[in-house]
């Protein structure tokens, strides 16, 4: 088990104070001790921050620190992080992660100094789900509240409540009782990236709203530094006529891909024809994210042009990982 710090590990410096990440793993385990007899646990620490922190190339050092633990004989993998980042680091694990062992995320959505903190009931089903026969080969998890979520699925939904995660139309893949798993739910796992060639690839989201015209689009369309782009569009996967013609220009000279800032759907590629529609966007060069929503769609981006990948070949891996999860 590795900690990277988040609201699990917050504690208060002072009296009256807000919280801060302080506690390591091992104060984590201690705080918790029927930990230890859930399993054989080696506990790290790798970071002591909040979530919004993170960084890509940190995940990338958990990723290796877990292949370490899988190659020593580990069964299974928990990282404990912050939750503002949660669905983004299991993706990003999900897409590199190339074992049958489970690599299992968790947090907590309350301090430890708070009235009933969730934080050792996420550990318990964490360390339970990584030791279970059942959750082999389904990559990367999110396992928090009770409940069992693929890392493509898996979105926070509210700002404070203990059910903050849902896995929208599809649902989690199970959920975690009386120390018991039960996958009744199964994905299918796209195909894993890598290797990494690169550690530098900046990717912008960008999200259409009322009224805008584009400008932001045009501004890192000239920006040296972007290396691809993601639009959450409107409803199916739209933006207004001016920012449609922005699109054309940062489609020549960088991977712009489309996604609908909706919770749930997929974007449309064939059903709407006005300038700004999806259909347009598509013809002038975007990339359709398929079912995949705007904030995984940056990281897979990401990882394609950190992979080398280009042009059609990010066309395609986006109809693989956007198909229906």
């Amino acid at each position: 088990m590795a900690t990277l710090g988040g609201t699990i590990t917050m504690t208060s410096p002072s009296p009256g104070a807000s919280v801060v990440p302080t506690q390591s793993a091992q104060e984590l385990l201690a705080a918790t001790p029927e930990l230890a007899g859930l399993a054989d646990l080696t506990v790290e620490t790798l970071f002591t921050k909040p979530g919004a922190s993170l960084r890509f190339g940190e995940l990338l050092g958990v990723l290796d620190w877990g292949e370490q633990r899988v190659r020593q004989g580990a069964d299974g993998i928990v990282v404990v992080q912050g939750t503002d980042t949660l669905e983004e680091s299991a993706y990003l694990l999900d897409l590199l992660w190339p074992h049958e062992e489970p690599l299992v995320l968790t947090g907590a959505m309350r301090t430890p100094d708070q009235a009933s903190p969730d934080g050792p009931a996420n550990l318990t089903a964490a360390i339970v789900v990584a030791c279970a026969q059942a959750s082999r080969g389904l990559g990367a998890v999110v396992v928090i509240n009770d409940e069992i979520h693929a890392a493509r699925r898996v979105r926070k939904q509210d700002s404070i409540a203990l059910g903050a995660f849902s896995s929208g139309l599809f649902g989690p893949l199970g959920r975690f009782h009386e120390n018991h798993v039960t996958i009744a739910n199964h994905i299918q796992r796209a195909p894993i990236l890598g290797p990494l060639t690169r550690t530098d690839v900046c990717v912008t989201l960008l999200e259409a709203t009322l009224g805008d015209q584009g400008d932001v689009i045009r501004m890192l369309t000239q920006s040296s530094t972007v290396d691809g782009l993601v639009i959450a569009g409107f409803g199916a996967g739209h933006v207004s006529e001016s920012a449609a013609e922005a699109v054309t220009a940062a489609a020549a000279v960088m991977p712009v891909v489309l996604c609908s800032r909706t919770a749930d759907g997929p974007v449309l590629e064939a059903t709407y024809g006005f300038p700004g529609s999806e259909s347009d966007l598509i013809d002038r060069g975007a990339i359709p994210a398929g079912w995949l929503e705007a904030r995984k769609s940056r990281i897979l981006l990401s990882l394609l042009l950190a992979t080398g990948q280009r042009g059609d070949e990010i066309c395609k891996a986006f109809n693989v990982h956007g198909a229906a999860p």
